[in-house]
């Protein structure tokens, strides 16, 4: 129950009728506050001539002097009138000369002169609110009429509209006004928008609810979890931003599954690739050290060339495997450069026509005369010439021919290593640029190499951008090709 009512729907609720009650108590306030003004506007309207009215009973000026001696008279006969006025005469600075009720005690001897003469220059007075004598921060509403000497002004007679009997039986009304009109208003109003507001948050946060619920699926372990929202806006940008997410981390999930499971592979392969020279070497030494002094030259001599053969194999095996691990972690860098594509084929085909010559293969280059630079890394694409050259003798028997042949295409340049070997069965082409893969068959890689050069051609074009084609045919051979992209002169 705890947890229910901590959820989101309750939260977004409970503010919802938090604003509520505010802006009911606005609301109220505001309805009150106009009502108020509104009835002080009409009161002051329809007051507007009561001092002139006074004026023409009550004769202030004496002698060219302002007599009070009839005000209180005047003042008790215009109270049966209209109970709700005070009267005050001022003189032209705004000072109070005299007021009826006699016996009322005033807090201010001086009032505001500027909304007094407002009001007699106007012919329709604009509503006007003016100091009370009676209170020190108060203001109400008046009628103003000018005392005149002649044409002379000599003061103002001053009518306060709302006495203090009125003021308080106003609040008094007020008050129970505000409280009917307050609890009728928001009874209402809290009732409606509440009804109105908690439903529509419940269709709102519908859809919010699957999302933490699929959320939460796919926490627990269903990795197939996926939000499903038919409405559009920023939930549902947020439901496909976690769509796009688990598929992100299911698919970096398998990828680690996958990573490990070759890791397990590469660590068997490598581990048995090193047990074998290493047996060989130690057993070569051993014989040595045993027969020492009985074993003859050409067998010491055989000994030490299998020990030799087999520190080869060992080196290759441990540099192939750095420099794969170099490429996969992305520490080498291509540093492109033009050269010539033509002289660095030629290069590689001097060094491997001798060690074609031994096997008893021909090795051949075809280079056309109008090749143009190409824009690569020289050492990387050199590996990666060599790395192919070396797989095709490997699989080509005597007799065979390993052919290099370089392309001219509208945009780029077309490198194709060829052998006529005994070729790719078609089910293990796609997995012969895995790392440490020989294939399923063992006559397709059947040599010393730790079945890691494909892989490092694979990884060295990957960092270049470019990509390989492989075709074969069985019993035919095969054909590793690659695109370099024209240097622009």
């Amino acid at each position: 129950m705890k947890k229910f009512f901590r959820s989101i729907y309750w939260k977004i609720s409970a503010t919802f009728l938090a604003l509520l009650l505010i802006l009911s108590a606005v609301y109220i306030y505001i309805i009150v506050f106009s009502a108020e003004m509104y009835f002080q506007e009409a009161n002051q309207r329809l007051s507007v001539p009561i001092a002139q009215r006074l004026l023409k009973h009550y004769q202030p000026v004496v002698n060219h002097q302002l007599d009070s001696s009839r005000m209180d008279e005047i003042y008790t006969i215009q109270k049966l009138f209209n109970p709700s006025i005070e009267v005050y005469v001022l003189d032209t600075t705004g000072k109070v000369l005299s007021h009826c009720p006699s016996n009322t005690k005033i807090c201010r001897m001086s009032v505001g002169i500027q909304p007094i003469k407002t009001f007699v220059m106007e012919k329709f007075p604009s509503f006007l609110m003016g100091d009370d004598p009676k209170y020190e921060m108060t203001e109400k509403t008046f009628s103003a009429a000018e005392i005149k000497d002649g044409t002379k002004i000599i003061g103002y007679l001053y009518v306060i509209l709302g006495s203090e009997e009125f003021d308080n039986n106003f609040k008094m009304l007020a008050g129970s006004y505000i409280l009917r009109i307050g609890t009728r208003t928001m009874t209402i109003t809290l009732f409606a928008a509440a009804i109105i507001g908690l439903i529509a948050l419940l269709f709102i946060t519908k859809n919010l609810r699957t999302i933490v619920r699929t959320v939460k699926e796919f926490q627990n372990g269903n990795r197939s979890a996926r939000i499903q929202l038919s409405s559009t806006g920023e939930l549902n940008e947020l439901a496909t931003s976690f769509n796009e997410m688990a598929d992100t981390i299911v698919s970096n999930l398998d990828e680690l599954k996958t990573m490990d499971s070759l890791r397990r592979e590469l660590v068997a392969n490598v581990s048995h690739d090193l047990r074998t020279p290493l047996a060989t070497i130690h057993g070569y030494i051993e014989t040595l050290l045993i027969k020492a002094e009985t074993l003859e030259n050409h067998d010491r001599e055989k000994y030490l060339k299998t020990i030799l053969s087999s520190t080869d194999r060992l080196r290759t095996l441990v540099e192939e495997l750095f420099e794969l691990s170099k490429l996969e972690a992305q520490q080498i860098k291509p540093n492109p450069e033009p050269f010539s594509i033509s002289e660095l084929v030629q290069d590689i085909g001097q060094k491997y026509l001798i060690i074609a010559e031994k096997k008893e293969i021909r090795f051949q280059c075809i280079l056309p005369h109008d090749l143009p630079l190409v824009i690569a890394d020289i050492a990387l694409v050199d590996r990666v010439i060599q790395n192919l050259s070396d797989n095709a003798i490997k699989f080509t028997p005597q007799g065979g021919v390993v052919t290099i042949e370089v392309r001219r295409n509208l945009t780029n340049v077309e490198v194709t290593v060829a052998d006529t070997g005994e070729g790719i069965f078609e089910k293990d082409i796609p997995h012969i640029f895995d790392r440490y893969n020989k294939g399923s068959q063992k006559n397709i890689f059947q040599s010393d190499g730790a079945g890691l050069g494909l892989a490092i051609v694979k990884k060295i074009l990957e960092v270049h951008h470019l990509s390989i084609s492989v075709s074969s045919k069985k019993n035919e051979g095969t054909a590793f090709s690659f695109k370099l992209p024209v240097y622009p002169v």
